[in-house]
């Protein structure tokens, strides 16, 4: 494989939900902490890791008033409509890219602004032996995230929702974080071949880990030492708890 500097990345922002248990009709990425709208912090560290022409963010719901917010930064911008999913929406975003396309794409949401570049740079380093690798951390109480099953050799073997697992998948405290980094060859022979057979009827970007393995290619994972830097925000609480962790020394 090549080495990590010779890669061309991409970097796809994941911004099309529309964030039901905020209790607002704002787009959830626009919701504001520490002054700044969530999905300015995100593109921060997607600008920091590839040039504004191989930023792509996903809109859906108020895509005008994503699209208005980060026209200044310069990214752009495909409509993911209907929404069925998040490997839908990964989906839509490689399709809208321009040649050249790149060879590695770095996944972010929208709605997770703590992480730190060194955590990508960790990511991109880490990719250098394998086809993709994503963040998990373990967590005491790993509530509704989705379930990190690892093979006998320490790979990811599959991703399992916590709404589609059993319970002893779900006593399983090692979670997806939801940022990943994938070769984008490979990734798209997996996309092209998953069925939304789960519970939502959608295409769940966390099935590709298991479709990639099926390849007989590498899933690794890298566990965030601070769990923290995963914190997304679904509801005003999350809201208030991100920013009283961006306040925090060292962030």
């Amino acid at each position: 494989m090549k080495d990590r500097e010779t890669l061309k990345w991409g970097v796809v922002v994941l911004a099309a939900g529309k964030g039901t248990r905020m209790r607002s009709d704002l787009p959830k990425v626009l919701h504001e902490v520490a002054g700044r709208p969530l999905i300015d912090w995100v593109l921060d560290l997607a600008l920091a890791s590839t040039a504004p022409e191989g930023v792509m963010v996903v809109v859906g719901h108020g895509a005008d008033q994503v699209r208005a917010r980060v026209a200044g930064r310069d990214v752009r911008t495909v409509l993911q409509e209907p929404q069925l999913g998040t490997a839908d929406a990964l989906r839509v975003a490689l399709d809208g890219m321009a040649d050249p396309l790149p060879e590695a794409v770095l996944v972010l949401s929208g709605d997770v602004p703590l992480l730190r570049r060194e955590t990508i740079e960790r990511l991109k380093t880490e990719l250098e032996e394998a086809a993709a690798v994503l963040l998990t951390a373990e967590l005491e109480e790993p509530g509704f995230y989705g379930r990190v099953l690892r093979d006998p050799d320490g790979m990811v073997g599959a991703i399992v929702e916590a709404g589609d697992a059993n319970p002893e998948t779900l006593t399983v405290r090692e979670v997806n974080a939801g940022v990943y980094a994938f070769r984008r060859a490979p990734l798209e022979e997996a996309l092209a071949h998953l069925a939304p057979d789960n519970v939502q009827g959608e295409y769940y970007l966390t099935d590709v880990a298991a479709a990639l393995g099926e390849q007989g290619l590498r899933v690794a994972a890298i566990r965030l030492d601070d769990p923290s830097e995963m914190q997304g925000v679904n509801t005003v609480e999350d809201l208030e708890t991100v920013e009283s962790l961006l306040a925090s020394p060292g962030q």
